[in-house]
């Protein structure tokens, strides 16, 4: 059995609007002047606590938790139009991958349950992955526990699980975890800065032969 394990914004789905837009609201509530779209685009992916504190450098508790706090107030403001969109081919991959009786689909993503629960529900996801990772039961990526939970969840070893993802915090999560790591070019880190991960993808439609090649079945 074979597990294929899916960070959510940036490798399934745009979310960069909402992302920016709340991003801008909770430093404005506070005051504080937003930080610029390469900043926030890059701390996409890490927990909330853990992506305030890079972008706050030296701030205390306080003010990150209220930060943290004005964010997911936004956020839900933000979905309530409407969930962000999938990538062209997601979705057609994923049934595609579903389908498939030698193969589990998985999720770990820096997303809250509540989150992850309504983008799933929004795009008719939900019973197609075994396993989903979310922040609240994890420590930040690149931290491997998500992976090491879903891999053992799923009941499928390491040399048979594969991460996908965007950031190198993905990439490094899987690594860690000693699964094999695919990057995707699409996202919200360069596609430069995703070397380390066994191979890059530039669309969904690359990605049933990339697996094949990894799992050495080409």
């Amino acid at each position: 059995m074979k597990l294929v394990i899916f960070d959510v914004d940036g490798t399934l789905v745009d979310s960069q609007a909402q992302i920016l837009r709340s991003m801008g609201l909770a430093f404005d509530g506070l005051g504080m002047v937003p930080p610029d779209r390469e900043a926030v685009l890059g701390i996409v992916g890490l927990s909330l606590p853990q992506a305030m504190a890079r972008l706050v450098p030296g701030a205390d508790e306080g003010l990150l938790g209220n930060l943290v706090q004005g964010y997911k107030n936004s956020f839900q403001i933000q979905i309530s139009d409407g969930p962000a969109p999938l990538f062209p081919g997601a979705l057609d991959a994923l049934q595609a991958l579903a389908s498939r009786d030698d193969l589990r689909l998985g999720v770990a993503t820096g997303k809250s349950r509540r989150g992850l629960d309504h983008l799933l529900n929004a795009h008719g996801l939900t019973g197609l992955f075994v396993t989903t990772q979310v922040a609240d039961d994890h420590p930040s990526k690149p931290h491997p526990s998500m992976v090491l939970t879903a891999m053992q969840q799923a009941g499928v070893a390491p040399e048979n699980t594969v991460m996908i993802g965007d950031t190198t915090f993905d990439i490094d999560m899987g690594l860690a975890a000693q699964a094999r790591a695919i990057g995707v070019s699409w996202g919200y880190h360069p596609a430069t800065d995703l070397r380390h991960a066994d191979a890059v993808i530039n669309t969904f439609a690359e990605l049933d032969a990339t697996l094949a090649w990894i799992w050495g079945q080409a």
